[in-house]
């Protein structure tokens, strides 16, 4: 842990917690309080989004141990901008609801990088040798 700044680390936190307060507030009543009606999509989206703030709460105690979270929100903010949001923004199709998720995403692909401590994510995720993929036998003693 002491690879990680004390600094980083409530930069860390900081960022669950805007998960936490700026996604929980929209997304929790809609999850308590949805019509009958709720589209499948929408209702699987609102799902997956208030697991996400949940385990922003984690985050806040276990910043490192959260990382793949940062790394889930990064990625999929990434991919709808590139697939949905520039490509409806180019063709000047973007209506209110449509540019408000393309304002957060666009919000969430600049911070969580800043946030992100790259050096430690370099050397536990990407220099750091994989996780064995059968169980190990003990050599037999003689």
């Amino acid at each position: 842990m002491s690879e990680v700044s004390t600094f980083r680390l409530y930069l860390l936190r900081a960022t669950y917690l805007l998960i936490v307060v700026g996604m929980g507030f929209q997304i929790w009543p809609g999850i308590l309080h949805h019509p009958t009606d709720l589209e499948h999509m929408r209702g699987v989206v609102r799902s997956v989004l208030g697991a996400v703030t949940l385990l922003a709460v984690l985050g806040i105690r276990y910043p490192i141990k959260m990382l793949p979270l940062l790394f889930f929100e990064l990625v999929w903010k990434s991919i709808w901008i590139l697939s949905f949001g520039l490509p409806l923004w180019s063709a000047h199709q973007l209506d209110p609801n449509t540019g408000e998720t393309m304002q957060a995403c666009l919000m969430g692909i600049v911070l969580f990088p800043l946030a992100i401590p790259w050096r430690y994510v370099l050397t536990h995720y990407v220099k750091a040798p994989g996780d064995r993929w059968r169980k190990q036998i003990a050599p037999v003693a003689r």
